[in-house]
């Protein structure tokens, strides 16, 4: 899928008016859906855990926190990018563990074409994250299959008092002569000898 076509959610945890009215117009839907808006951290927090969301936003200074745990939290916890809009001197602090968290950090004032920017950043990293989630997956999945051809094996060796090459010559073989994945086989094999 191209980048154009990508749609991403976001969450927007401010409590600006002005701030979130401002982000509406570079938000645009056609890019950027749903946009979930939360006047706190606490709030922030309960939409969190109802989904997740690809980009976060934290425009701090917040009633019940200044939302630097938070973002760190969010952006260990998954694939989301996370922005955190600082004043310069709150950031001076901060800098070092919103870094080895991988947060993006803004300082106050902050200017249209720098916040576009820095979406431009987010999407980015999140598009990375994507393809490593699905690498992971891919990876995940090969090591089930050889779990479950490995105890097919076994079931051979065990049932029909084969030696482990042969075990695995005929589970390649029945794949290769039905045109089945080695896995489906080692399925049929454990159903029959389960």
């Amino acid at each position: 899928m191209s980048l154009k076509e990508q749609i991403y959610s976001v969450l927007v945890i401010s409590s600006s008016e002005n701030f979130n009215a401002a982000l509406e117009s570079l938000l645009p839907v056609s890019h950027f859906q749903p946009v979930r808006y939360a006047g706190s951290i606490s709030a922030g927090k309960r939409l969190a855990n109802q989904r997740d969301f690809d980009l976060v936003i934290i425009n701090s200074p917040l009633p019940d926190d200044i939302g630097s745990s938070f973002a760190i939290d969010i952006s260990a916890a998954n694939g989301t990018a996370v922005l955190l809009i600082v004043r310069s001197d709150i950031l001076e602090n901060l800098r070092e563990k919103l870094i080895g968290a991988g947060v993006f950090a803004l300082t106050k004032p902050l200017s249209a074409q720098m916040f576009a920017q820095a979406l431009e950043w987010m999407m980015t990293v999140r598009e990375r994250l994507r393809k490593a989630e699905t690498k992971t997956l891919s990876i995940e999945e090969k090591m089930e299959e050889i779990r479950v051809v490995n105890r097919a094996k076994w079931l051979l060796i065990t049932e029909l008092k084969m030696e482990e090459p042969q075990a695995h010559r005929y589970i390649e073989k029945q794949a290769m002569d039905r045109c089945i994945s080695k896995r489906d086989v080692a399925e049929e094999i454990i159903r029959t000898y389960s």
